[in-house]
Parts: structure tokens; C-alpha cells; sequence
């Protein structure tokens, strides 16, 4: 009598491709062994090949009478109960490993895969898993992922708007967070989540610490210091463009007036001698403006330009100029400042302009970062390191919902190079990334992280894809347009996570990121449910169609279609479109009239 997983013998064998004759006795549908469901047959779900003292298992890319071999010449024997089957790996002994070390042979039996057989593979939560959903073909099952090889190695979550990418990035942080279904958390775990749109505060809620610009109730006030970003995409910012010879000037000046920073104030770490106008050591923008203004307007009442003609002495910490008379007539006084003149009052007046901002205050005005007139801070970078990834939660949420556009993709860059440097220069340090482990998760990344975009943020994050796993930060790229992502960024992902994806573009792009025999799994990307995945590569022993787990009601992030229906049914609500412009003009969302 066969066994009750029996599905049937191996007819072909092309490398890696395998042809399956089913037997006679399956039945299509469901099948019941050991208590738990099984579907017969499906596209995506696995097979196991007995092979003496070890099997081999693969996954189901074809069924009917396409996965008829070719080569058949008996046309009554081609029929339509064949299956073509991808393979995959191998277990030998009670070790799963990918690749195979033989091929199966001629009538060699296919049985289905069980629970016991999946166990073996996947391993269990106390050899670093962490369940992400159920197995789709049988959802008794539980999907675990290598959580060593996600972080290090890299990963990405791609689905068109509207497939649960955000659901499935908060049903993940949770599981790793706060523990989810089977397995335990782990709770000295370390991810930042750069959230653009405000989806994840809430539905993280007790397992992470949120900033927001304009915080809520229980959460902190975002700053992102403007004298840890990198110099010269800062002063493009505040500048506008500048010619090479102003600039050179600019850094000079930025390097003296942090050089007497470093004289008067102690901080730990810092030569003298190796200062650059790179270094993160705090200066005042408006001692800088005030500074480089007054030779620009400033006038003489003397030929010999030994008296000015100064009336009104200006204000550095109100970013008040100083006022001079109008430089007179042909030889007449006063006379017009010919020294240390850049011709720059265009590019001052944009500074002050952004100094002036309410909007950048999280960034030129960082609370207790904000550096005086002299440049002195009541709070150095490491506090605000502290703050982002020392504290007692698992989960940070840098929540820009509330950062204006024009600014959005240097402010990532920026802080993708803070933790960077902070990383890496800290990798033997019981604080750095090779004890505790960084993972940072980038929502909406073809925003920033695309092919045609040069900017801080891909330059960053390309330095983290490539290098980071040497000293412990991890990435995952979480996007709606694969296409757009620059591909060495693509490349370098280990995992792939990828629900519906509707459009060929991006389909195949993930495909390309796909070995060859797993490339045919791709075709049921544009067919998957809301909330179910295609999961794919390191981290995943096998590759599997899994049923995402969602997080309970009220732990969900605020991205989910509005009712349509229902809205337009009820009766309208007392509509006030004076908050909808104060809102706007607050560029707070929360705005209430006080």
C-alpha cells in the first residue's frame, strides 16, 4: 500500500528541473494526514524526494499539461497528471542546506511535504526564527525566517500600493519585537524605521520609542542636529548654489569658528590637529551668517577704510544685520568694503531665510543640540545617539511625516550617515553594531533610492548594503516601485519579500534578483491576496508562499483604504475648512485652534 503523501515518480531530469508522473491514486483538493490539511498538487508548495539516507526537496512550478515533458513520443502516455518540480536542497541526516549534492533517479517517488518534514528545515525559535505567517498550501504551518541572515544580509519588501506592505513590515517588527504567535521575542533587538507618511507609531506602540516633529502624546520630539550632516550637502541646503571659490572661503571659516569650539569646550575623541570642516563638532549658523554678511553691505567712512561708516551694529542671535549707509557716488563717502567680499548676499539671504523657517526647527534649532552664538551645546552627539538607539525599546520610529519635502532627502541621508559613522567607528564597542546589532527600515524607498537620484541617502545606504554586515547594520528596503531602485541597492539584498506585484517593470526586476530554477515562481506574484507573500532567499530555507500574519485590531498601521461606501452614506460631520487651512499652514496635522 503507498504511503498517504505519496504524489508520484520522477519521469525526467533536466539539472535542477524535475518532470513528476502523478500517481493514479491522488486526488486533487485536500488531504488530511496526520491531522492537518495538506492542498494536492498547488503551484509553490513543496515536495520531498527520499533519497537513501537523505532527501531532497524542491517546490511546485508547474502542473498539468504544461509541465508535460516534451520528449515524450507516446502521445497516450503525455496526458495531463504531470508535474514539473524546482529543486531546491537537501537534508542530510537533521541538517537542512540549500543546493543539492545528487540528482534523484528514474521512478524515484515525490511525496508531499508535512509538518514534521517542514520542522527539520525550518528549525525552531531557539536557533534565531522568527514566524512570519502561515504556509499558504497549508496554513497549519508555520513560516520561520533566519533572523541572523535578514539583518545581516540584507532584505527587501516590495508590493504594489494596497498588497500589505506596511501590515506585513509591522507583523514582522512585532514577531522579532514583542513575539507574535509561536516563538519567543527577542527583546534586546535594535530597529530604526525611517517612516515618511506616520503609518507605524501607533501600531508599534509599547515596543518602540517614536520622534515625530510635531510629537503626539507619548511620543518625542524629533531633532536631527545640522552640524552632524554632512558639510557641503548641508550648505547646497542653506546656500543654494555657490561658486568654488565662496565655498572654499565658507569651510575655511566653518573650520576656524569649530576649531575655537574645540578650545573652549572639551570633547572627548577630538585632535585638534585632524579637525575638518567635516568633523561633527557644533557651530552657530548665525554667528556663520552674521559673520560672512557684514563684508558684503558693509561700507567705510574713510578712503583709507580705517573708520566704518557702521550706523546700526545688527544682532547675530536675532539675525539682525548690521546696517551701513549706501556706498556714495563716483569718490564720495563712504566707500564700498573691498576685503574678504564673496559676493554671495543672494546665498545669505537664503540662509537666513532658512534660519527663519518654523518648519526646520527640528533641524536648525534642535532643542538642546542648538548651539549658541559661541557654538557650545547643552547636549553633545552622543545623547542624541542615546536617545535613538540606547533606550529600552526594541524599536525606533524617526516619524518625518511632518519634514518639508524640499529637505526630506538630504534629512535621510543625514541621519542614514549618522548611524553609519556611528556604526562603524563604534563596531568593538559593547554599544556598537557587532554586539547589538542594527537593523534599519526604509519605508518608501524609491522615494529616495533611485537609479537617476544622486543624492546622500543612495550614497549612504549604498555604503550599508555593501559594508555593513562587517560591522553589524542590516537593511530593508521597503518600496511599491522596485523598478526605480537603484539596482546595486537591489543587488545586494539577500531576502525578498514580495507580495501582489501588478506591474511587468517590477515583477521583472525581482525576477533578475532570482537564480535561475526559482525564476518561474515569479509568475504568481500578480495573483497573490492582500497580506500573502512570495518569500525568497537567505533567510528563507526554502522559498514559500506564505499568508502573512496580521497584527490584532488596533495594532495595525494607519495605511488602510478609507471606507468609501460607508463615508458617503452617513450623515457629513461639522466641516471647518479655517483648521483645514491652519492645519496646512502649520504643516501640522494634529493642528487644534488653542
Amino acid at each position: 500500500m503507498s504511503a498517504p503523501t505519496l504524489l508520484g515518480y520522477v519521469g525526467a531530469v533536466a539539472g535542477a528541473t524535475i518532470s513528476v508522473r502523478q500517481y493514479e491514486g491522488v486526488a486533487s483538493g485536500i488531504a488530511i494526514i496526520g491531522g492537518r490539511s495538506y492542498r494536492v498538487g498547488q503551484v509553490g508548495s513543496f515536495v520531498r524526494l527520499p533519497q537513501g539516507y537523505h532527501d531532497l526537496y524542491g517546490t511546485i512550478s508547474d502542473v498539468g499539461a504544461t509541465a508535460t515533458p516534451e520528449t515524450l513520443v507516446d502521445q497516450g502516455a503525455r496526458g495531463d497528471r504531470w508535474m514539473k518540480i524546482q529543486l531546491v536542497g537537501e537534508v542530510v541526516e537533521t541538517t537542512f542546506e540549500r543546493g543539492i549534492s545528487q540528482y534523484p533517479a528514474i521512478n524515484d517517488q515525490v511525496h508531499l511535504v508535512t509538518a514534521e518534514d517542514l520542522s527539520r528545515i525550518y528549525g525552531n525559535a531557539e536557533t534565531g526564527q522568527v514566524t512570519v505567517g502561515r504556509l499558504s498550501g497549508a496554513e497549519s504551518i508555520p513560516v520561520k525566517l533566519d533572523l541572523d541572515k535578514l539583518v545581516t544580509r540584507h532584505s527587501a519588501v516590495l508590493g504594489s500600493t494596497g498588497s500589505g506592505k506596511s501590515t506585513t513590515v509591522t507583523s514582522l517588527l512585532r514577531s522579532i519585537s514583542v513575539g507574535q504567535g509561536e516563538g519567543p521575542p527577542f527583546p534586546s533587538a535594535r530597529v530604526l524605521l525611517i517612516d515618511i507618511h506616520g503609518e507605524y507609531g501607533g501600531a508599534l506602540g509599547e515596543a518602540a520609542k517614536v520622534f515625530r516633529v510635531n510629537p503626539l502624546e507619548g511620543e518625542h520630539p524629533l531633532y536631527v542636529p545640522f552640524w552632524a550632516l554632512e558639510f557641503n550637502d548641508l550648505m547646497d541646503f542653506l546656500l543654494g548654489k555657490t561658486d568654488e571659490k565662496a565655498l572654499t572661503a565658507i569651510q575655511e571659516h566653518v573650520l576656524k569658528m569649530k576649531t575655537a569650539v574645540v578650545q573652549a569646550v572639551s570633547f572627548p575623541g577630538v585632535d585638534e590637529t585632524s579637525l575638518t570642516c567635516e568633523s561633527p563638532i557644533p557651530f552657530s549658523l548665525k554667528k556663520l551668517w552674521f559673520d560672512l554678511i557684514d563684508p558684503e553691505i558693509k561700507t567705510w567712512a574713510d578712503k583709507a577704510h580705517t573708520e566704518t561708516a557702521e550706523t546700526h551694529a545688527g544682532n547675530a542671535d536675532t539675525l539682525v544685520p548690521p546696517k551701513y549707509p549706501l556706498p556714495g557716488a563716483g569718490s564720495s563717502a563712504p566707500f564700498a568694503n573691498r576685503t574678504n567680499v564673496l559676493s554671495i548676499q543672494r546665498q545669505l539671504s537664503q540662509l537666513r531665510s532658512r534660519l527663519l523657517d518654523r518648519r526646520l526647527d527640528f533641524m536648525l534649532h534642535p532643542g538642546q543640540w542648538e548651539p549658541d552664538i559661541n557654538g557650545v551645546v547643552e547636549n553633545d552627539l552622543g545623547k542624541l545617539l542615546e536617545s535613538w538607539l540606547g533606550h529600552d525599546k526594541p524599536i525606533t520610529v524617526l516619524d518625518l511625516s511632518g519634514v518639508p519635502s524640499t529637505i526630506l532627502m538630504r534629512l535621510i541621508g543625514g541621519i542614514l550617515n549618522i548611524l553609519y559613522e556611528a556604526l562603524f567607528w563604534s563596531r568593538l564597542r559593547a554599544e556598537g553594531g557587532r554586539r547589538r546589532p542594527l537593523l534599519v527600515v526604509m519605508e518608501e524607498a524609491h522615494r529616495y533610492l533611485g537609479q537617476d537620484n544622486t543624492n546622500s541617502a543612495r550614497d549612504s545606504v549604498q555604503k550599508i548594503v555593501k559594508e555593513g554586515r562587517k560591522f553589524g547594520i542590516g537593511a530593508m528596503i521597503v518600496s511599491q516601485r522596485p523598478s526605480e531602485i537603484d539596482e546595486t541597492i537591489l543587488s545586494q539584498c539577500g531576502t525578498f519579500i514580495s507580495l501582489r506585484l501588478s506591474n511587468s517593470a517590477d515583477r521583472n526586476k525581482v525576477q533578475a534578483a532570482l537564480p535561475d530554477s526559482l525564476s518561474g515562481i515569479v509568475d504568481s506574484l500578480p495573483v497573490l491576496r492582500t497580506g500573502e507573500a512570495v518569500i525568497t532567499g537567505e533567510a528563507a530555507q526554502l522559498p514559500v508562499r506564505c499568508r502573512i500574519t496580521l497584527p490584532e485590531v488596533g495594532k495595525r498601521p494607519s495605511s488602510e483604504d478609507p471606507l468609501v461606501s460607508q463615508s458617503w452614506s452617513q450623515k457629513r460631520g461639522d466641516e471647518k475648512y479655517s483648521k483645514v487651512a491652519a492645519a496646512w499652514r502649520s504643516q501640522n496635522i494634529n493642528w487644534e485652534e488653542k
